[in-house]
Formats: C-alpha cells, structure tokens, sequence
C-alpha cells in the first residue's frame, strides 16, 4: 500500500514538473516566434479589423484629451480618416491604440512638439532591438476588452464607497466556526456550512457587480508594471518620459502590492490556481483587495491618464515609424508663417496607384470638371496630407511647405433622418462652424475643404449665396479649396480664387480620365458628348452644345440659340 502511495506520488510530481517544463519551453518558443514577427512585420500594410462598438472606444482618449486645434467629427468623417488610422495601427497596446488615433486628431502646433516625435520616429526605425523588445512591453500590457479603460474610470464613483468591514466580519464567522467545532462538532460544521453558502452566494453577486472595473483595475496594474519592462529596453530616446514614468510609479506603491493578490487565481495560471480560486471565493480575498486599489486609482486618476500618456506616445510613435516603411515615398513637412500652401507629388493613402498632383496656393483655389473626374479625391488628397504633416510630421508628398492650420471641410454629408433635417440644412450648418471658426479669435489662420459648395438648393440661389460664401472665405485668416460644377463661379470669383480643372476625353465611346490637376477654368463639355455616346437624338446633343458655348461667350444663359 505505501508502495502505491509513493508512486502516485512521484507521478503527480512528474505531471506537475512536467506541465512546467513544457509551459516553461513554450512561452520561450512563443516568445522568440513572435520577436522573429514583429521584426518581419514592420513597414508592412496593416491588416487589423474592428467591430463599432471596439473602434469607438479608441476614441475614449481623445474625448478626455481634446485639444484647441483638433481635427473635429464632420471633417474627421469626412475624409474617412477611420479607414487612414486603421492603415497606421500596428500597436499592441491600449494606451498606444487611443494615443495614436488622438494624435491624428491633434495637430502638434510647436516645433518642440514635432521634435520630439520625430526623434523617436527616427530612432525606432533605426534601433530595431530597442523597438521590438518595447512592442513586447507593450503587447503584454495588452488590450482593455470590451470597453476602453476611460469607460471604467469615468464610473468609478458609481460604485460608491466600499469598505472591509463585512469581510472581515465574513473572515471572523470561519474563526468562530472553527472553534465551535472543539466545543460542539455539529453545530460548528452547521454554522461552518452556512458562512461558506452565504460566502459563495455573495461572493458571485458582488463579483459580477465589480467585474468591469475589475477588469480595469488589472489593466492599470499591467500598466503601471509595464514601466519596469520599459526601462529595460534601454532605448536612450526616451530616457525622459522613463524618468517621469518612474516618478509617477511610485505614487503607485500600495497600488502594486495589493496587485499580487488581484493578479492570481485565473484559472490554468498555475497548477494553485484553482485552490487560490475557491479560497478567495470563501474569504472574498479579492474584493477586499479591489477596494482597497479602488481608493488608490481614485487618488491618483490624473497619475494614471500621464502614463498612458507617455506610454501611448512612445508605442505609437513605433507605429508612425512602420507606416512610414510601408509608404512609396513620404517627406517631412517644412511649416512657416506666410498663408502659402505648397505641395508636390502627393497622393492619397487609401487609393492604390494614385495619380500624383502638385499645387501652390497663394490664395483660394476652385476647382471644377465633371463628376468622377477627380475634384473630390484631390480635395481630399490635400486635407489628408495637411492632417498628417500636422498631427504625425509625415505627408505623402516629394515636398510640403505651409503654416499651422485649423482644418475643416463640408464634403461628404447627408440628410439627418433624426432630426429630420434636409441636406440643405446640415449643409449651411457646416459652413457656418467654418464661418465661426474663421472669425473667432484664434491667430492660427483656418484651412477649409468645400465640395459643391450649396448643392442642396436651385440653381439661381445656389450662385448666388456660394459667391458671397465663398467671398467671405478668403483672406488672411483663411484659405478654402472648393470644388464645384457651376462654371459661373469661376467667373465671378475670379479676383478671389485660383482657378484649376480636371477634365476627361471620350475615346472610342467611353470616358477617359487622367485625373490629372489642370490650371485654369474647365472648358470640355463632355457630358453632353456622352448623351451622343448613349444614343441621344443628334438636335439635343447640337441645341446643347450651342446654348453651352453661348454661354460661355456671353456669360448668360440664352435658351433659343442659332446654329
């Protein structure tokens, strides 16, 4: 019989060795797989994908964190800057994934600000130990879940005050208990019976109350323990933020000791997981824990929006230096004080072979050409770039020179069926937010992006009011890229506003672009060139293009035209 006993033993020895051995083993080749992947990966096209309500909490950050420059909602959409973030979010962390979309919102408005960024762009791309084994720190802080960890703040105090007291008192029935058992056995192991029911019972009541901000509890944890791992990447251009983040650390002592309790008892941890589980279920261990760390990050929630400051700052500079690898070719912004505009060879980020336009915008510029002809792509072509020269000092262009923007645009809106508003109506509201914006006080002059400037209304009103709004948006404080398919415009703003084109050819009945930028007014009339390419009765195509080149000739609209 002892015989048995000694071998079972030593086999739950060896199973128990054994699970750590191979656990031991796998983490290493995990671990050396995915070194080997973040190395492989970098200035590679992202290819992540987001549920809604996963990509709304991203913005959590940037809601806490406005600025007085940043890039608002209408242009933000806009310019489906979702789908430009996406395409730069290599980031492994929660603080670098939020960090990183409230940069492309917040334009760094000083030179110190770009400096510094560009510093860590640079070293990253060229220390490749010291960007891997930060990623590494950065991954095993990981992701907050389901909700960003500015969703489990903000609701702190709806759990109200939470004291031990009842613990405790849970703590002591046990002592009781137990002791009751050396006087009467049964009714010690009765009244031993009932605390561990009632324990369980509201242990798993309080549980799933807390459990949220449990969860953001040990993210915090993870993130105020990943500085340690920070440091030990040793990369020297971000010795300063280590400094402050070591500062900030020690706000965070009680914090880390009360950590080691919460941290335990995920079950398959450790081979004492399960026990740990079933005991702090009984002794409610961890939520007199979670109080406790409760009260700390209630003491220090600034401390705690300073590191994920800093840390979301260095792992999404990472990111930016990635983007940067995978681009055909970028520049590196020049930024002065005039109102000039210049841009060479830039391109859009999300359209594959993009045609290359170049521009230098003294004043205004009003583009027209026919639909599909490239005027939208090339305003947005322009707003992005100027976004991303600002927020992350990269413009997809051979050369970028221009002054500190407010940038807004009124592009792509619609009918708002909640409110019951006409597009009419949310379009000259917003032209009115630029209008506002350009006449407030702010020194930093006002870039605006306009497509179809009043396309809600009739034809007569429309050139009427878009002439006196877009008057009104010229000057030293302002400059607006607008598209726009009525010619009259062009005349009529002339003195005001630069006139460029696109146009298109017909070849061999279909429609060819070139999406190339052309100075000047647009001058084919191939819309009516394609009534003929449709069949259309030969009198309509030849009275239109009469009554067209009337027009153009005497500025007015003559409907009986001689041929």
């Amino acid at each position: 019989m002892e015989k048995q006993v000694i071998v079972l033993i030593v086999t739950i020895v060896a199973i128990i060795a054994f699970v750590f051995i191979k656990g031991f083993f796998d983490t290493k080749r995990n671990l050396k797989n995915f070194r080997f992947m973040l190395k492989n990966s970098f200035g590679q096209p992202v290819d992540k994908k987001y549920e809604p309500t996963q990509y709304q909490n991203i913005s959590k950050y940037h809601q806490k964190n406005r600025g007085e420059y940043d890039v608002d909602d209408i242009t933000w959409n806009d310019l489906a800057m979702d789908s430009v973030y996406m395409q730069m979010n290599s980031t492994y962390s929660s603080a670098g994934e939020e960090y990183l979309y409230h940069l492309l919102r917040s334009p760094l408005t000083t030179k110190e600000k770009r400096a510094e960024l560009e510093s860590m762009i640079q070293y990253f791309t060229e220390h490749e130990d010291a960007r891997v084994e930060l990623q590494i720190a950065f991954s095993r802080i990981g992701k907050t879940g389901k909700y960003s960890l500015y969703d489990y703040l903000d609701f702190l105090d709806d759990l109200g005050e939470r004291k031990n007291e009842k613990h405790l008192y849970g703590i002591f029935a046990y002592i009781s208990g137990i002791v009751a058992l050396f006087l009467n056995p049964f009714v010690g192991m009765v009244f031993l019976i009932g605390t561990m029911c009632y324990s369980l019972i509201s242990y798993t009541g309080e549980k799933s109350e807390i459990e949220p901000y449990y969860t953001s509890l040990l993210y915090v944890l993870r993130i105020v323990k990943g500085i340690e791992t920070i440091k030990k990447a040793d990369a020297d251009v971000i010795k300063p933020q280590v400094e402050t983040l070591n500062e900030k650390k020690k706000a965070f002592s009680k914090f880390l000791r009360k950590g080691k309790w919460l941290e335990r008892g995920d079950i398959g941890s450790d081979p004492l997981s399960v026990v740990y589980l079933y005991l702090k279920m009984m002794l409610h261990l961890d939520l007199m824990v979670f109080n406790t760390m409760l009260r700390e990050v209630r003491k220090h929630n600034k401390d705690i929006n300073d590191i994920v400051t800093i840390m979301g700052r260095i792992e999404a500079s990472i990111a930016i230096a990635s983007y940067r690898a995978s681009l055909e070719h970028y520049c590196i912004p020049q930024f002065d004080t005039g109102n000039v505009l210049k841009i060479e060879n830039a391109y859009h980020p999300l359209i594959s072979e993009p045609v290359k336009n170049s521009i230098t915008a003294n004043k205004g510029v009003l583009l027209t050409g026919s639909n599909a002809s490239g005027k939208s792509t090339f305003l947005k072509t322009v707003a992005i770039n100027v976004i991303l020269a600002q927020c992350i000092n990269t413009c997809l262009a051979d050369e970028y020179s221009a002054p500190i923007y407010r940038i807004y645009s009124s592009m792509a809106l619609k009918d708002d069926l909640y409110s019951g508003e006409s597009y009419y109506i949310v379009e000259i509201k917003a032209l009115k937010r630029i209008m506002d914006a350009m006449n407030d006080d702010n020194e930093v002059p006002v870039l605006c992006f306009v497509d179809e400037v009043l396309r809600g209304t009739n034809t007569v009103e429309r050139i009427a009011a878009s002439t006196q709004i877009m008057k009104s948006l010229i000057g030293n404080h302002v400059k607006c890229f607008a598209a726009t398919h009525d010619i009259e415009l062009t005349h009529l703003l002339e003195n005001d506003y630069e006139n460029y084109h696109f146009e298109e050819e017909v070849i061999d009945d279909d429609v060819v672009f070139n999406y190339l930028l052309k100075t000047g007014r647009a001058t084919t009339r191939n819309a009516i060139k394609l009534l003929s390419v449709m069949g259309y009765d030969e009198a309509i195509i030849d009275n239109a293009n009469a009554m067209a080149a009337a027009f153009i000739e005497k500025g007015h609209w003559v409907s009986n035209v001689e041929r």
